[in-house]
């Protein structure tokens, strides 16, 4: 069985365990010779999904107990695979959701590394500076360079280490492995969206 998370971006694709990533586009998706399962927040391509006899298409499928308006499909499946905990997506942008009991509490957003990296070189060259993901987190800055890896990282952690309290914590997504570390006994799972897609599939019997 062949699932498919299909971004504006990427693809990420799962089978029998086994997590890989392409470039979103025809090409890749036409590539696929056998029935797929997908959700998808890619318009570019959703027209040309719901026309393939071997794409089928699972987001409707899709039920969470939850009050948040609009919470986006790949959110949505993540939390199905997780009963309680909290839920750290951590991509382009970060998302935080708390599911207690199968029932989504709510959530909220965060911009990602890279997004930060960027936004400072927006403000000026000057600061069109890498991030030092090893920055040590326990000493004031003594250079441009640190200021910005530390006014990065650290709020993030913060805030996270915030709402965590004593939940469990999920982390998926690019940067989801770096920042699993900072937390003990936290999960990292970057097929924890594929979970979510192979729990509905199986109770809705597709």
């Amino acid at each position: 069985m062949i699932l498919c998370d299909i971004g504006n971006t990427n693809i990420h694709f799962y089978q029998d365990g086994i997590v890989w990533k392409k470039i979103a586009n025809f090409k890749n998706i036409a590539s696929i010779e056998e029935k797929f399962y997908y959700i998808s927040v890619n318009e570019k391509l959703d027209a040309y999904l719901l026309k393939s006899d071997k794409a089928v298409d699972i987001s409707s499928f899709f039920d969470l107990d939850t009050a948040y308006e609009g919470l986006g499909i790949d959110r949505l499946a993540a939390c199905k695979a997780v009963e309680n905990g909290m839920i750290v997506d951590a991509g382009s942008a970060i998302t935080i959701d708390i599911v207690a009991n199968g029932i989504h509490l709510g959530g909220y957003i965060m911009p990602g590394l890279f997004a930060q990296q960027k936004s400072f070189s927006e403000i000026s060259t000057k600061l069109d500076i890498r991030l030092n993901p090893n920055i040590d987190l326990e000493l004031l800055p003594q250079n441009s360079a640190e200021a910005l890896s530390y006014g990065a990282i650290k709020p993030i952690l913060l805030m996270l280490q915030d709402s965590k309290r004593d939940k469990k914590i999920y982390f998926t997504g690019g940067d989801g492995k770096f920042f699993a570390k900072f937390f003990k006994d936290s999960i990292y799972d970057e097929s924890l969206v594929f979970k979510g897609m192979l729990k509905v599939i199986h109770e809705k019997n597709l």
